[in-house]
This record gives structure tokens, sequence and C-alpha cells, in this order.
């Protein structure tokens, strides 16, 4: 015989409680699975390297942050541009007194001139030389450095330094030093038998831009490349040399895939640079000669319009130039961007 005490108190109370107690493990499981929702974002923004930032609720701030530089694109792009794209299609005299719109007139007829087609092919071989010759001499030089134990940093002072050299000293220097008379290095070639003469010579004018060029740009590829090579993982590199796997065969195993993005990169750099900023040294070193030998675009772009006073071919020239260099940047991005590896 079992005797059962009742307590009515209690049973009244129990589904008051079960309830409650279901009330805060749902409230618990919900918070608990809100801080698991927010802590696996929070590492997904971490792993994908972003950032948040918060200006408060209005667009005051932002807006006033990038007022400056939209200003200088305002200015110094967008106008500049549209103002260049109308003048391609108009003629006028030297003095701008008398405007015609004639079209594609303009075009047409630079596309017709040998002279300007001869201009499109040496600045395309140009900008490759001057890409293959700086590229290939800032990844030797980023391995070199990278190698050296003591004095590191003195070295590395001493090849940034030609950064800090304006484009037309940089073209003079060149300009000095492979003079055919008294250039120490034209001496010296001459006393190899090497009859160098780039004043007379299309050749030896082309070698000479390309070579200050290349070596104006080379610390700008060697600080991508360095800061680069710090990136790669010690560890591989370590494991490597353990393998039997020499300096050379763990830069160009290891090192060199994971400096694809970068290498990537200075390509693209490199072109815009060979396309728009080596007028400086084309005026300083020949002036676009020995007939029209160096007489890359953005030189052309300059003869043509602030000398001859031809602005309407000028304008046009400068609206194919962009277009060359939109061109080239789309086709490496399309067909070299894919082979390139982001991961590491």
């Amino acid at each position: 015989m079992t005797l059962r005490l009742s307590m009515p108190w209690r049973e009244a109370r129990a589904p008051v409680l079960q309830r409650k107690h279901a009330a805060g493990r749902s409230k618990a499981d919900a918070g608990a699975g809100d801080a698991r929702a927010s802590g696996r974002a929070r590492r997904r923004e971490q792993e994908a390297g972003l950032k948040r930032a918060n200006f408060g609720d209005g667009s005051g701030l932002p807006t006033l942050l990038l007022l400056p530089q939209l200003l200088i694109l305002l200015f110094f792009f967008f106008i500049p541009s549209l103002r260049a794209l109308m003048q391609s299609v108009l003629l006028s005299d030297p003095f701008g007194t008398t405007v015609q719109f004639v079209w594609f007139d303009n075009f047409k007829t630079l596309f017709a001139s040998s002279e300007y087609r001869q201009s499109i092919a040496v600045t395309f071989w140009f900008t490759v030389a001057q890409n293959v010759l700086t590229l290939g001499s800032a990844l030797v030089l980023a391995f070199a450095t990278d190698r050296i134990l003591r004095g590191r940093s003195i070295y590395r002072t001493i090849i940034l330094l030609p950064y800090a050299i304006a484009p037309a000293i940089a073209g003079i220097l060149w300009a000095f030093l492979f003079n055919p008379a008294v250039g120490p290095l034209a001496q010296m070639l001459h006393g190899f038998g090497i009859a160098w003469d780039p004043n007379l010579n299309p050749t030896d004018a082309l070698i000479l831009v390309t070579l200050a060029a290349s070596w104006k740009h080379i610390c700008y590829d060697y600080i991508f490349l360095v800061v680069g090579l710090l990136a790669v993982p010690v560890s591989l590199m370590e494991a490597a040399a353990v393998d039997g796997a020499g300096p050379i065969r763990r830069f160009v195993s290891i090192a060199l895939p994971m400096l694809g993005p970068t290498i990537f990169f200075l390509t693209v750099i490199n072109f815009i640079y060979g396309f728009f900023e080596t007028f400086a040294i084309i005026d300083a070193v020949t002036k676009g000669g020995p007939a029209g030998a160096t007489n890359i675009l953005v030189y052309k772009v300059f003869v043509d319009g602030f000398v001859n006073l031809d602005l309407g071919s000028s304008a046009a020239q400068s609206v194919l130039l962009m277009s060359f260099a939109l061109i080239c940047t789309l086709l490496q991005f399309r067909y070299f961007d894919r082979k390139v590896n982001y991961g590491v």
C-alpha cells in the first residue's frame, strides 16, 4: 500500500513554472544563437579583411572627406576629358577664331597617316620593353636584398633613391652618360667597337629612352615586390630548405607564384606608366627623334597640339591614347588575371 501526499499549491504552480522555464530556455537559446550568428559574421568579415567604419546617421562627414578627391577628379580629369572629346570632332585655326564641326575626320586623318601608325608601333615596343626590363630588374633586386642579412636597410635605401629624382633630371642624366661625344658609358661602348650614337641611330635612341624610363621606374616595382616577399610564409621557405631546395629554387617555386597578384598589378601599372608618364624623359633625351624613332603617342600629342597648334588632331590623339590604354588594361584583366593565384 502506497501513501501519496497531495500538495495542491505545488501542482497548481507546476505548469506556470514549466512555462516560465521553457520561455527562459527559448530566450537563452535565441540569445546564444544570435551571439553565434554575430560571431560568425564577425569572423567572416575578419577573414575577408573588411573593416567597418561608422560615421553616424548622416552622410555629411563622408561627403566632406571625399570632397577634395572628387574636386581634383572633376577639374583635372572629367572636365579635361570632356573638353578633349568635344575638341576631337572640331577643326579650328591655331588662334581658335574659326571652328568647324567635322565629325570623325580627325580620326580618319590620323589612321591614314603613316607617321601616326609609326608612333603607335614605337609606343607599343617601347612600353613592352620597359615593362619587361623594369619588372625583371626589380625582381632580381628584391631577391638579392632579401638574401642580405647585414645592412639590408642601407641597400634598400640606395635602390629607392632614383624614385626621388624628377623624370626630366633622370633623362638628362642618361643623355649625358650615353652622349657619343663626352658620355663615359658611350666612350666605353666605343672602346668595345660599338658605334653608339643615339643622335643618328634610331635603334640606339629607342634603347636609350627605354633604359632611362626603366631605371626611373624600377624603384616603384621594387617597393611592392619587397613587401610581397615579406608576406611569403617563412614556414614554407624553411620546409623547402629542409627538403634540399636552394635559394633560387625556393624563390622560383614558392615565392614567385605567391607574388602573382603583385606582379599582375605592377604589369598593369607599368603599361600605364609607359603610355602616359614618360613624356619628360622623351623630351629631355631625344625630343622624339631621330626621324620619329622615339616619338611615342603621348609626346606626339604634345607636339601636334602645343608646337604645331593642330588642336583637333591633338585632341583626337589624346582620346585614342586613352582608348588604347583602356583596351590594354582590359585585355590584361581578361586574359592574365585568371592565371593569377590569389590564395596563400
